[in-house]
């Protein structure tokens, strides 16, 4: 029996999860329907555009969340040690400790590159940019802000496939901890 969602937005936690899950090519209309509990008639109400516009949705929601919470606190906390464990402690709650997929990371390693490469692009340039001021604002040179910043997204992304492919999910906490200890300010000499 399908079930009644209120809101658009109501269901994009769920989209989101199939998507990262099953990556934008695995995901299919039928999976949709069973997972989220909405016939066909309330997904096209909702996302006329289909699986693209749904897919689109979600990465809206992601990228807002990531604005929110990673990037404007990165960019505007004055005390840039402070903006950078902040950092560290939401990346950590996002990917819920290694148990949940970078969607941009999904996206970016498959075919669906092709649809959405502006998209992850700014996400990822976007992050690496502000977290590379902050780096600076703490002390690094700016190539190697620049360098460790990029380090960082790096270790991100490797940690939660790591955890994934280990089955090990607290190798993506003992990841973040190593580059954490990575940002800290160069000692004056």
């Amino acid at each position: 029996m399908a079930r009644l969602v209120a809101e658009r937005h109501d269901v994009i936690p769920q989209l989101a999860e199939i998507f990262r899950e099953q990556g934008y090519e695995g995901t299919s209309l039928k999976i949709i329907t069973e997972r989220t509990g909405l016939g066909k008639g309330s997904l096209y109400h909702f996302f006329p555009g289909g699986k693209q516009e749904m897919a689109e949705a979600v990465l809206d929601d992601v990228d807002g969340w990531f604005r929110m919470h990673i990037f404007a606190p990165l960019r505007e906390t004055k005390d840039a040690n402070a903006a950078i464990e902040a950092m560290f402690a939401s990346v950590e709650t996002y990917f819920r400790s290694g148990h949940r997929a970078c969607l941009m990371g999904v996206i970016a390693s498959s075919g669906a590159i092709d649809i959405f490469s502006e998209r992850v692009q700014d996400y990822f340039a976007a992050w690496k940019r502000d977290l590379a001021a902050t780096l600076a604002r703490a002390g690094f040179a700016g190539d190697e802000a620049g360098a460790l910043a990029e380090e960082v997204l790096a270790g991100i992304q490797g940690g939660l496939i790591l955890a994934r492919g280990l089955e090990d999910t607290p190798a993506f906490t003992r990841v973040l901890e190593r580059l954490k200890a990575r940002c800290r300010p160069p000692r004056p000499q």
